[in-house]
């Protein structure tokens, strides 16, 4: 059975998709700890990120490092952090969000139902930053 973020990366569920390139997408959570929560996925179904190919894992990395460039030129947060955790989906990936104080970094503040209008405005934030960084091509798949 596909993962929900294999379903998210095949179209069957939405997803605010802010980068897309032919290993590696990046959507924003639905359950966003901070505006601009991200979460980098391979398209490769596979559930620990220890599991990853090698070459596969430095594309996630480095999309991660992309995104984090994007979230500080969006939301100009003090860092920009990092959580892999793995817990509540069976697909590796990692979070990238703004950071503001180290005790937000926590899965007990992510909003349980946060306002769409508000997630759409964070995605369209983040992937005008991101244009702006010279990811014209990424963008514009994820968007397509």
């Amino acid at each position: 059975m596909p993962s929900v973020f294999t379903r998210i990366i095949n179209g069957e569920l939405p997803g605010r998709f802010v980068w897309k390139d032919p290993d590696v997408v990046a959507f924003l959570s639905i359950n966003p700890i901070e505006d601009g929560h991200t979460l980098i996925v391979p398209r490769q179904e596979v559930d620990h990120w220890l599991d990853l190919d090698p070459p596969l894992w430095k594309q996630c990395a480095a999309v991660a490092q992309h995104i984090g460039r994007g979230i500080q030129h969006a939301f100009e947060p003090p860092r920009v952090a990092q959580i892999i955790a793995g817990f509540e989906v069976p697909h590796a990936h990692v979070h990238v969000l703004p950071a503001y104080r180290e005790e937000r970094l926590t899965f007990a503040h992510a909003q349980q139902d946060p306002d769409p209008d508000d997630l759409d405005a964070a995605a369209e934030r983040l992937r005008q930053s991101l244009l702006a960084l010279g990811f014209d091509n990424e963008v514009a798949a994820a968007t397509a």
